[in-house]
């Protein structure tokens, strides 16, 4: 946790709702903390899962130094997560929603690189479905965010032609204390675009769906809950799987007491703003979405959204060549990198005023 000094504007604009005098604004200090979301791209072990077919993995196609390559895979995703959000906080994220893992184990493996080990990052991970062996998971600083329950739910698609179930990652929802406030995370892959985005369509709009339960439900019980809904979507701000099912909106003034605003969407509208790039077009599939009662400005004594980002820093960046400025991916051509992930990471900062 740091208490952060914002610049004079800023004090100015938070500190004018509240009547504050002049005086009181210089002196204003927030607690802040990053919540997170990052694809680890084919975080997998080297180590075959006779049950799944991860002999498909980048890692295992491999004919050679499997073990020095995941070494240096596990230390490059813990290099990002340490830096997300450090310039401002000073920390690490105090959560962060991940996706792309084969395993606990992997996650465990990246907690204890001597870039986070200092951090006492949890584990929650449960075990999907999804064919190609992947799953999503939540890591969370303990000293910071206390969970108090946490369940998967599960996505039911099925093929266009036979209607047999085609599997997929279950959605993983984390409640807990984030320094005593009460939130909700609900931690998302959906289902690619293979086979076109319009075939395709129908296996995201599905899993908006169990995603709008799940709010629904926990907003069932308590109207001003705070959930983040966050993951690789595998679709943009404006698709109508966020738009039509979620009814994210993108103006914060039109976001209802029980309404999702998503900051990401006018993120989208800029040109060449993105998550991740495929021949030649930035989509924005990774998102952190909220709960209007994280919007509120007039009290400060519990959390609410500051500022939404997407973490592209130059080192995540490719430097030269047709892909120049796009995600470093970790594998390329059936070769390892020493790159990263083909997407961005995003983060969203939260503050309150201090308490005691």
């Amino acid at each position: 946790m740091k208490l952060l000094h914002f610049p004079l504007a800023i004090i100015c604009f938070f500190m004018c709702l509240n009547g504050f005098t002049q005086e009181e604004k210089k002196d204003k200090q927030f607690e802040i903390h990053t919540i997170a979301f990052y694809n680890l791209e084919n975080l997998f072990d080297t180590v075959n899962d006779t049950t799944k077919f991860d002999e498909r993995s980048p890692i295992m196609e491999m004919k050679a130094d499997r073990e020095g390559v995941y070494a240096k895979k596990v230390h490059n995703m813990a290099r990002v997560i340490a830096d997300i959000g450090s310039d401002v906080t000073g920390n690490s994220p105090a959560i962060i929603g991940v996706c792309e893992v084969e395993n606990r184990e992997v996650l465990v493996d990246v907690v204890n690189d001597p870039l986070l080990v200092g951090r006492d990052y949890g584990i929650i991970h449960y075990h999907s479905p999804d064919a190609r062996g992947i799953d999503v998971a939540l890591l969370y600083q303990k000293k910071l965010f206390k969970p108090i329950s946490h369940s998967s739910h599960e996505v039911k698609i099925f093929d266009d032609r036979t209607r047999k179930r085609k599997q997929t990652r279950d959605q993983l929802l984390v409640s807990g204390e984030l320094d005593g406030d009460l939130i909700h995370v609900i931690v998302n892959h959906w289902p690619s675009r293979s086979g076109g985005e319009a075939r395709s369509r129908p296996k995201r709009v599905a899993a908006a769906k169990v995603s709008k339960r799940v709010v629904d439900s926990l907003q069932s019980i308590n109207p001003y809950a705070k959930i983040f809904i966050m993951g690789d979507l595998n679709d943009d701000p404006t698709n109508d799987s966020v738009k039509k099912i979620l009814k994210a909106e993108r103006n914060k003034n039109k976001v209802g007491l029980k309404g999702i605003y998503n900051p990401y969407e006018n993120m989208f509208k800029k040109s060449g703003f993105g998550t991740t790039a495929w021949r030649d077009a930035w989509s924005l599939f990774d998102q952190i979405m909220f709960t209007q009662p994280l919007l509120e400005k007039e009290d400060y004594s519990s959390f609410r959204f500051y500022k939404a980002g997407i973490y592209n820093k130059v080192y995540l960046t490719n430097k030269r060549g047709r892909w120049k400025g796009y995600p470093l991916r970790s594998f390329s051509d059936g070769g390892f990198t020493n790159g990263f992930s083909d997407h961005f990471p995003v983060y969203v900062y939260v503050i309150r005023e201090p308490k005691g």
